[in-house]
């Protein structure tokens, strides 16, 4: 069994520890939260720790805080040479004190604390200083997920900001449209056949190839038509960059 100890209790923190749960691999020797009722149902309250001191010995220690802690998190660890990982998209190796041999533990997806999730599909993204600590990461990601990576600081800061397009910035969009829909009395589920049809069309079609609507087909009438309609300045600027972003797809700048 590979010993882990999670420290954090946000949302990444408590979906770990979930999934963690379920491994025949890895063992959960502790976890840390400064209040130790926030993970009170989901692990036994020995293993909940509120001091850096009482850590135990683990092969792994997985920080799952907030990025702007990262560092601070690893330089209070008492103890050298251990194997620490954070789980952060955007932060580098580097954010990690050198004491310990630094790794990458990254999940590719969106927490939410109610919302249930099969680990099984989700993309772990790991880096690691040395070939030997990157088995360790390798074999405890595959104990809780079928799709594992080798992905460095730069293509995770690659990755990231992808991923803040396809699901931070469509999400936002949602919101407008709900808000639209709202404004004019529609209801937002006649909405949702399409968004689901939009995300599975991914599966078999290149972005490119999948878009559609008055941008990409240069209906200027209905473009106007919809700026006119639009009662919001902030949608109107969100809608003709979009559309600017379409028609100018391809073209060379």
């Amino acid at each position: 069994m590979i010993r882990i100890t999670i420290i954090g209790s946000g949302n990444v923190a408590q979906h770990l520890i979930k999934a963690f749960s379920k491994s025949e691999v890895v063992e959960i020797v502790q976890v840390f939260s400064r209040k130790k009722e926030a993970l009170a149902s989901l692990v036994s309250f020995e293993k909940i720790v509120n001091n850096f001191d009482s850590f135990l010995e683990a092969d792994l220690y997985i920080i799952a805080v907030s990025d702007n802690a990262i560092s601070e998190v690893s330089k209070q660890l008492p103890f050298q040479n251990r194997v620490v990982v954070h789980t952060s998209g955007a932060a580098s190796l580097d954010v990690l004190d050198a004491k310990n041999r630094k790794g990458v533990f990254y999940p590719l997806q969106t927490f939410s604390k109610n919302k249930e999730i099969d680990f099984s599909t989700i993309p772990m993204c790991l880096e690691a200083e040395n070939t030997f600590d990157y088995r360790v990461l390798e074999s405890v990601a595959k104990s809780i997920s079928q799709a594992v990576y080798p992905i460095n600081s730069d293509q995770r800061k690659a990755l990231h900001v992808a991923a803040v397009f396809v699901n931070n910035f469509t999400n936002h969009l949602y919101q407008i449209g709900q808000e639209i829909c709202k404004e004019h009395q529609v209801p937002f589920e006649v909405l949702k056949p399409l968004i689901q049809e939009t995300a599975q069309k991914i599966n078999t079609l290149a972005p490119a190839d999948a878009q559609t609507g008055p941008a990409k087909r240069k209906d200027s009438t209905t473009i106007e038509a919809h700026l006119e309609y639009l009662t919001h300045e902030n949608q109107k600027n969100i809608y003709k960059i979009l559309t600017q972003s379409i028609q100018n797809n391809g073209k060379k700048l």
